[in-house]
């Protein structure tokens, strides 16, 4: 590749380049500050290897050993760095095996690029090797599916899928390029890496919002993703302060208030949404993990009034009673919200509704003592989640891809600090984990990254372990190995009396499969032996599998199935 950058040039990435496809996509994508490309293999898409080790400087390329961990890697990137990420996949399998992974995007609202192979356009047709359209299977799952079908468009459709994939509501956008415009070359005039301008929130509404907390006798602030992915949590957190909110944290909105914060809600959550008279939820869906937006009645009382705060207007809610639904940037309208307030509200007006959810949840973290310090075998998931709470780091990346054993990680494991938390999200896809520690470990290189698996969840992406193995990246995995599908079996054998296709083998050792890749592990039987076997991993310097034998019977109380 030959670049020659014009003095006049309206950004860094601004000038003219020479090269093949895949040079001229990895040009447009280092524009937007990507710097890393995460694949398997395939020859449909060679240019953009080519491209990404002769870029100055290079694009890391991270091979993996299935396309969804691909997807799921340049999620997690976007997810931690709030830059889009980049996946690459080959044609036909290679592209639908990451289709699960871009609806997990598409649903968390996730920025990314998934650039696909394509069997070449001049033979299109004619049953080339994986020949498949592919945009109509993206379609529904994607802020755009195109195929690009010139080799001097490829750097300009790049860009304008990358702009779009971070302009709020984020998400992933899907190109693909056949082979024979891939492989061709052009010379082309890089456009500007454009960033989208903020869009401020319609004053009026604020000002009905700021009256409704005036109003107001038991307010409460729900914080989602969007909080976190559109920068907006110093803006969140002034305004939970200013105006004296007790916040229930959603997602990657957890951490936006620590751990120990007095106006966390955390372990008071049922309670304080039930209790509640107004919420605003923010940056966040009103789906079953939130009631679908019914707040309110705890003890035959009235609904609360809703208030939802979204990034833009396809998020806003449609269904139920909502009060009020104001769209814009985050920190622009937390911003105006406090101003408001403090012009109509006082100091202190919520103070002892936020004392009755501090001592609520104070109650019920006392109340967790018995479980997270439990000697009894087999070993209750909690106590693991008891171990680790002891040896996390302020900075610490947690993430989990399971069923019970990661849901009672949600109720004791609250991050210290914002972006320290990674979940499926709303699509509940099992199999994100080694995507997702791959993805945090790169992105937060000197940062704890643990793994927390169910059992049935490692089935999904084990065995990439050895792409982080073969890349020297250390993760800290546990697994809650119940032996059984938890999150199904219970369920079932209530409605049922039996259950069927709910059983995996007893006490496998998922710990030998991953130092059979390369990496080190050990199985815990007994609870005394669970911090002993994490404090091992965490020095270790290596992917490190800490396989505990939970019990199959302990169920966790969820209180949704999500639907």
């Amino acid at each position: 590749m030959r670049a020659r950058r014009g003095a006049g040039g309206r950004g860094p990435a601004s000038g003219t380049v020479e090269g093949h496809g895949g040079a001229l996509a990895v040009a447009a994508a280092r524009a937007h500050g990507i710097d890393t490309m995460f694949t398997l293999s395939g020859g449909h898409v060679f240019p953009l290897y080519d491209g990404a080790v002769g870029a100055e400087p290079a694009l890391r390329v991270i091979d993996v050993r299935h396309e969804q961990t691909a997807v799921f890697a340049a999620e997690a990137t976007a997810k931690l760095t709030r830059r889009p990420g980049l996946a690459v996949l080959t044609a036909g399998p290679g592209v639908t095996n990451g289709v699960s992974a871009v609806a997990t995007a598409w649903f968390n609202g996730s920025p990314m690029l998934v650039l696909g192979g394509r069997a070449p356009a001049f033979r299109w047709g004619s049953g080339a090797l994986q020949e498949l359209d592919h945009p109509p299977l993206l379609a529904s799952i994607t802020k755009r599916a195109a195929t690009v079908h010139d080799t001097d468009r490829i750097a300009t459709e790049v860009d304008a899928a990358l702009v779009l994939a971070n302009s709020p509501h984020r998400g992933p956008v899907f190109l693909d390029v056949p082979m024979d415009v891939l492989y061709d070359r052009a010379e082309v005039t890089l456009p500007a890496a454009a960033r989208p301008a903020p869009v401020l929130p319609d004053p009026d509404l604020i000002a009905v919002i700021a009256d409704l907390l005036v109003r107001a006798a038991r307010p409460v602030l729900v914080l989602g993703q969007d909080v976190w992915i559109g920068g907006a949590e110093h803006a969140a957190r002034r305004a939970a302060e200013t105006i004296g909110l007790p916040v229930v944290a959603n997602g990657m909105g957890r951490g936006v208030l620590p751990a120990g914060h007095p106006l966390l809600a955390g372990r008071a959550r049922v309670g304080a949404l039930g209790g509640a008279d107004l919420v605003l939820v923010a940056g966040a869906p009103l789906d079953f993990r939130l009631s679908y937006g019914g707040f309110g009645g705890q003890g035959g009382g009235p609904p609360a009034r809703v208030v939802h705060l979204a990034d833009a207007p396809p998020e806003a809610t449609s269904h139920g009673h909502c009060a009020v639904r104001a769209c814009g940037d985050l920190s622009a309208l937390f911003d105006a919200l406090t101003a408001a307030w403090e012009r109509v509200g006082r100091v202190g007006m919520y103070r002892d509704w936020a004392a009755h959810v501090r001592a609520a949840a104070r109650t019920a973290a006392q109340s967790d003592a018995p479980l997270l310090g439990s000697a009894g075998r087999p070993i209750h998931p909690a106590r693991v989640h008891g171990e680790l709470l002891r040896l996390l780091d302020e900075d610490a990346v947690v993430i989990g891809d399971g069923g019970d054993f990661v849901s009672y990680a949600g109720k004791y494991i609250e991050p210290a600090r914002p972006g320290g938390w990674l979940d499926a999200g709303p699509y509940g896809c099992l199999g994100t984990g080694l995507g997702y520690a791959l993805g945090a470990r790169l992105a937060r290189p000197s940062a704890q990254v643990v793994l927390l698996l169910g059992d049935g969840a490692a089935g999904f992406s084990l065995m990439d372990v050895d792409t982080l193995v073969r890349h020297r990246l250390p993760v800290v995995l546990i697994v809650g190995n119940n032996g059984c599908w938890a999150l199904e079996k219970h369920p079932m054998r209530m409605l049922y009396g039996h259950h069927v296709a709910a059983d995996l083998a007893p006490s496998t050792r998922y710990d030998d499969v991953v130092r059979a890749l390369g990496g080190a592990g050990e199985t815990v039987a007994r609870p005394e032996q669970i911090a002993p076997a994490l404090r091992r991993a965490f020095a270790s310097g290596v992917p490190y599998l800490v396989n505990v034998l939970t019990d199959p019977e302990a169920v966790y109380p969820r209180s949704t199935m999500g639907v």
